[in-house]
């Protein structure tokens, strides 16, 4: 028989909870092209994806694949300086993981972020969108198969997946800081091969405002931990299957990341210190 969520959750947090130091109570994951920001935390305290017992390791381009703990704006957080996919080979159960880990080591909000495609014709590249609400098209739950009631809930509502009242907060903070700022729906695909012109008007046919391969497995987790979350996407490219669709390159995404993830950080600047917990 395969080892529980559970059993697996003691045994990450066991291995490393005696060099984490003070719970941090902000979490934030960082996306594609994101990583910079894990460099500006003070007093840090970085452990690798790999020195975490039974915990994933990532290898997207990218993605270092680190916690790093320690202070950022004057909040104490926990950063996990890249992420795992499910194109990587992950289970939804593996990615399910981390935040089970950091919600383990004190977290009480998880901001994640990500690099996005714009399917809504009106964003341009460089533009940050916070996420109102997600749709699930990698046909994957983590939470399929035996649940383990000490992490969270069989049957987790999502309607709330993106906390209405930290997503005013962000809004204030980026008011705040002078960005402006969108405000859309997120599709999350599989990948790793970048959707077909097709697929890009389906999704926004269906209501989407942005396509990406990530986040929606660990927002379904942080709805079963009871976790609040914010989300912010990076967009890095326009993916809106029209007659003019350009091909897409990963240097393009990367570029355009760096640009929105300037912005993203001065959002954060105001939004950590007005976030829950000490």
């Amino acid at each position: 028989m395969s080892e529980s969520q559970l059993a697996r959750l003691d045994r990450a947090h066991a291995s490393i909870v005696g060099r984490v130091g003070t719970p941090a109570p902000v979490a934030i994951m960082l996306g594609s092209g994101l990583g910079q920001l894990a460099d500006r935390v003070e007093d840090a305290v970085t452990i690798l994806y790999a020195q975490v017992e039974g915990f994933p390791v990532s290898t997207a381009p990218g993605h270092k694949g680190a916690f790093v703990i320690g202070d950022l704006d004057g909040r104490r957080v926990i950063i996990m300086q890249g992420r795992l996919h499910l194109y990587e080979g992950w289970s939804p159960r593996d990615i399910a993981l981390a935040v089970y880990l950091l919600k383990r080591l004190g977290a009480e909000s998880l901001i994640v972020t990500n690099a996005a495609g714009s399917l809504n014709p009106d964003y341009e590249p460089g533009d940050v969108m916070l996420i109102e609400d997600h749709m699930n098209f990698t046909g994957l739950n983590p939470l399929v198969g035996p649940n383990d009631d000490a992490i969270g809930l069989r049957f987790p509502d999502m309607s709330r997946a993106y906390a209405p009242e930290l997503l005013e907060c962000a809004r204030v903070a980026a008011d705040a800081a002078g960005i402006a700022v969108r405000q859309g729906i997120y599709a999350g695909v599989l990948g790793p091969s970048l959707e077909t012109s097709a697929e890009r008007r389906y999704y926004r046919a269906s209501g989407s405002d942005a396509v990406g391969m990530s986040t929606v497995t660990e927002v379904i987790a942080a709805a079963h931990a009871d976790l609040p979350v914010i989300g912010l996407s990076a967009i890095t490219n326009k993916a809106t299957g029209g007659p003019d669709q350009q091909p897409d390159t990963i240097e393009e995404v990367f570029a355009n990341a760096e640009i929105a993830g300037r912005k993203i950080e001065a959002i954060l600047g105001r939004l950590l210190p007005a976030l829950k917990g000490a």
